[in-house]
């Protein structure tokens, strides 16, 4: 999309896992729905409600928690608030009753059954993931709107450009990464600091950094509990959660009742390549244990992917004495900024370019910022997210189940680690000897997204969703 203008609270996102775009864009679009039936004066007139999943949303939409999310978001739900505890209570209400308190507001009928329709073999040609609201009035009319979920919770209604935020005079418009180093070069800004001067188009600095920071804490937090949360992943899968078990044996056992203390015994236990290596393991399972639970989480640039950049950041805060406010907002803006070069370039939609575009794009984010924290060059930067990208490349979604586990919490550990490896490959060599540059790598990016079999993009119809015999109970 040309010209958009991308936030940094646009690719970083809190909601509720276990997908940004078939969960939380979903929700988002729900939400929308309402308003806009608010806003015509129709939610008090409405007696039904539909709604149709085309596409990816449809084929994996159960397994993603679509239906969940849908339901919540038409209840008034907000993910970033709702009480994750309560989320099978509400939804077994809604089942049970068949009720749905619309826009918490208008209590009308609804069957679960008949009224969530997936369209396996239908989809939208303006993207895979669609989903379409129709509200059937008591005046006889009726009302609907359609929307796309185009990664990252990103979400398009039919007919507009996709763009809710103020348009601003951005004192450092960005398309690609060759635009993004030019301001770096001639102002001698870091990637960051051009980012903190664009989100100064749009808001105070400090509301900015407090914004950053409050993501921060919900990344903090859904380490922690993650990492002290045992049991078996929802889904039927049977999946059981290795981050507490993990964590258990690395600390031997003891337990801490917080964050901080937590942390000093980690740096206590010491600093050798295995220890480091199982605690960054440790950081990403976690994070995506907690996304498939349906946890709260920070979309990094997506749901699948948010334990890449917090496992790359919670290594820097650990073993690289990073535990510094400043540090971390710096880390996130610089992050931000390589997510919203690929976004603008290519996609972070899996159902667009496979996994790539969420695992590849989140460790090139985090290769970029832990290269800038750690004293690495602009151009050291940019280096460090193609090289990190450059081997993602082709890298299919085929999710098991149609669930956000199998491969998805593995490969978070696997996009963490290379994260780490490209940085430090970027910070001990020569950028202006190398022979590929972060755009070339974005464009290829896009054109592997755009030759990809539609099978090995979220649909599960292909890859290990189809090699491995399962037999899941029906939702």
């Amino acid at each position: 999309m040309p010209n958009e203008q991308i936030s940094v609270f646009d690719i970083f996102k809190i909601g509720i896992g276990p997908s940004s775009s078939h969960t939380l864009g979903p929700w988002r679009a729900a939400q929308q729905f309402t308003n806009a039936l608010k806003k015509e004066g129709l939610l008090d007139h409405v007696e039904q409600v539909k709604i149709l999943l085309y596409g990816s949303l449809a084929k994996t939409g159960k397994g993603h928690g679509t239906d969940i999310a849908i339901l919540l978001g038409l209840a008034g739900g907000d993910p970033v608030t709702f009480e994750v505890n309560a989320i099978d209570s509400t939804v077994a209400e809604i089942k049970e009753t068949q009720k749905l308190n619309l826009g918490a507001s208008n209590i009308i009928n609804f069957s679960y059954n008949d009224d969530l329709i997936f369209l396996f073999m239908e989809s939208l040609p303006f993207h895979p993931n669609a989903v379409t609201f129709q509200a059937f009035l008591n005046t006889g009319k009726a009302f609907s709107e359609t929307y796309y979920s185009i990664g990252g919770g990103f979400v398009v209604k039919e007919g507009e450009n996709g763009s809710e935020k103020e348009q601003v005079d951005l004192p450092f418009p960005v398309e690609k990464a060759s635009e993004l180093l030019h301001w770096c070069l001639s102002t001698g800004l870091k990637v960051s600091e051009v980012v903190m001067e664009n989100e100064a188009a749009w808001r105070p600095e400090a509301e900015t950094k407090k914004g950053i920071l409050q993501h921060f804490q919900v990344i903090k937090e859904c380490i922690y509990r993650g990492s002290h949360t045992g049991g078996f992943l929802p889904g039927g899968l049977d999946v059981a959660r290795r981050a507490q078990k993990l964590n258990q044996r690395l600390i031997n056992g003891q337990d801490y009742t917080d964050y901080d203390s937590w942390l000093i015994a980690i740096r206590n236990g010491g600093n050798g390549f295995n220890y480091i290596l199982d605690w960054v393991s440790c950081f990403a399972l976690a994070v995506n244990e907690e996304n498939a639970a349906f946890g709260r989480v920070v979309t990094a640039p997506t749901n699948g992917a948010a334990g890449v950049i917090p496992a790359v950041l919670q290594y820097f805060i650990t073993f690289c004495d990073g535990y510094d406010e400043d540090k971390i907002i710096q880390f996130i803006a610089c992050a931000s900024e390589v997510g919203s070069i690929f976004k603008k370039g290519a996609t972070i939609s899996a159902a667009m370019g496979g996994c790539q575009a969420e695992i590849g794009v989140s460790s090139a984010m985090a290769a970029a910022a832990l290269t800038e924290v750690l004293g690495g060059s602009q151009r050291q930067v940019l280096m460090a997210a193609e090289i990190a990208m450059e081997h993602h490349l082709g890298l299919t979604c085929d999710p098991i189940g149609g669930l956000v586990q199998i491969p998805c919490i593995e490969r978070n550990t696997m996009g963490a680690i290379k994260a780490i490896t490209a940085s430090q490959l970027a910070l001990q060599s020569n950028p202006d000897k190398a022979k590929v540059s972060l755009d070339a790598v974005v464009n290829t990016m896009w054109e592997t997204a755009l030759d990809m079999n539609s099978k090995y993009k979220e649909t599960s119809d292909g890859g290990l969703a189809t090699n491995i015999p399962l037999s899941l109970p029906e939702c």
